[in-house]
């Protein structure tokens, strides 16, 4: 796999294709950058970025993880030093999960997003950005209408923080696209250079297969979560034998979230996956990549069942250590 196949592997959308190609063509030393608001224990969302930037790294490319203390804070996760020890968590939980230490540079918003000028680059965009187009780009965020002036805000600081933060690229998931792409329209009204981005796809609802995994809701896979529990959670999922199921009885669209939880958490991790299986079942099965998965599944030689206990036990075993640090620092 070439470093452009790398950088780009599983990303929903490519901004643009030129300009990452450019980025491949040289990507020792380069800057790449997500940015996570500290409001809890690492789940499923953020391992689907972070499996990204483990890609990057291993193209050569440093990360940068913004630790968004004050995006928290406009949010009303709690004060600064709550948020803090929020990120410091999460900081550690980054590394156990496999983020090379030596490749990433964990920054703290307030590092930067306090200093005068960043405040007057900040109030330069508020000038030139219409109500209605904070408002959009944010409502992809929250899932809903915006309702505090703080929330406008939030994304006129997420464009400026790809120039400050002095990356290459920008990483986020398909909600991030909005907040990208005023970046790429505002930022150069700053005399800023506009940078690519790349956007990670948004895994299912686990029972339904519909809309998008929520931890608000409880239906999530995280690094909290015991074998057991992680276990129970997935023989819950949603998994037709096939790769693209009818849309429900409402006419709404659904996914297949453990074939997704395949192709985006555990092929990018693992050279194959083995489902063990008792001789009378088939025995043993060993697929080298996702499409060889996906099509056992739609052919029925892989049974749902065994999908799911296959899937719990690769999930535990990229979870275990975010788990098991997790654990220490709360005791």
């Amino acid at each position: 796999m070439d470093d452009y196949d790398l950088i780009t592997r599983n990303a929903e959308e490519v901004v643009t294709e030129e300009e990452v190609e450019a980025l491949a063509a040289d990507p020792d030393g380069k800057r790449a950058y997500v940015g996570y608001e500290p409001s809890g224990v690492l789940h499923v969302g953020h391992l689907l970025t972070a499996n990204k930037l483990i890609d990057l790294q291993d193209a050569g490319m440093e990360v940068v993880v913004l630790l968004a203390d004050v995006h928290a804070y406009l949010n009303g996760k709690g004060s600064f030093e709550e948020i803090r020890e929020t990120a410091e968590v999460m900081r550690e939980q980054f590394l156990a999960y496999g983020l090379d230490a030596e490749q990433t540079e964990f920054v703290y918003g307030s590092e930067f997003q306090l200093d005068e000028e960043f405040a007057l680059d900040l109030h330069q965009l508020e000038l030139s950005t219409s109500l209605n187009r904070a408002q959009r780009a944010m409502a992809e965020l929250q899932g809903g209408d915006t309702a505090k002036v703080s929330h406008v805000v939030y994304p006129l600081m997420q464009a400026l923080d790809i120039e400050y933060l002095d990356v290459d690229l920008a990483v986020g998931g398909l909600d991030q696209r909005k907040v990208h792409m005023l970046a790429r329209e505002e930022l150069p009204d700053l005399d800023y250079e506009v940078r690519p981005a790349l956007h990670t796809p948004i895994i299912a609802d686990l029972t339904s297969g519909e809309g998008k995994m929520s931890s608000s809701s409880g239906e999530t896979i995280s690094m909290e979560d015991s074998a057991e529990e992680l276990e129970e959670k997935v023989n819950a999922a949603f998994c037709p034998p096939t790769r693209d199921p009818e849309p429900d009885d409402e006419g709404n669209e659904r996914e297949n979230p453990v074939l997704e939880l395949f192709r985006y958490h555990v092929f990018p991790r693992f050279e194959s996956v083995t489902v063990e299986r008792p001789d009378e079942y088939g025995g043993d099965v060993t697929y080298d990549d996702y499409e060889a998965l996906a099509a056992a599944l739609e052919s029925g030689e892989l049974h749902p069942a065994d999908a799911k206990g296959t899937l719990a036990d690769y999930l535990d075993e990229l979870i275990a250590p975010g788990r098991e640090r997790l654990e220490e620092l709360r005791a």
